[in-house]
C-alpha cells in the first residue's frame, strides 16, 4: 500500500512556492537572472511545467515564484541542471532570505494561448 501511494505522489504535479527577499541594491540584477533562469528551465526541461515569478507592487524586493513540476523527480532533475546552478551562483549574494513551501493544488486552471 505504501508503495502505491508513493508512486501516485511521484506521478502527480509537484508544486512549490518560493518567497524571496532580495537586496534592494541588487533588485534589477536579480530580476534579470531569475527571468533568464525561468525561460531556460521552461524551454529546456519537459518536467518544468510552470515558473511564474512576481514581485510585490508596494515592496518590490519581495519576490514570489510559483513553480509546477510534472513530478518530484522532475524537480530533483531541475535543481541539478546547468541553468539552475548558474542562477543559484549568480544570485547567492543578492538573496537576503528564501522560504520554500511545498503546496497541494486545489485548482490549477489556465486558458490555453490561441495562436493565429
Amino acid at each position: 500500500m505504501l508503495y502505491s501511494s508513493v508512486s501516485a505522489q511521484e506521478q502527480s504535479p509537484y508544486v512549490r512556492i518560493a518567497k524571496i527577499t532580495v537586496d534592494s541594491a541588487q533588485l534589477e540584477n536579480y530580476k534579470s537572472a531569475l527571468k533568464e533562469h525561468a525561460e531556460a528551465a521552461v524551454r529546456k526541461e519537459p518536467g518544468v511545467l510552470t515558473l511564474y515569478a512576481v514581485y510585490d507592487k508596494d515592496h518590490p524586493t519581495n519576490v514570489t515564484v510559483f513553480e509546477i513540476y510534472a513530478s518530484v523527480s522532475a524537480y530533483q532533475s531541475h535543481i541539478k541542471t546547468q541553468h539552475f546552478l548558474k542562477y543559484k551562483s549568480t544570485v547567492k549574494d543578492m538573496v537576503k532570505s528564501l522560504v520554500l513551501t511545498d503546496v497541494v493544488p486545489i485548482a490549477l486552471e489556465a486558458k490555453q494561448k490561441v495562436s493565429n
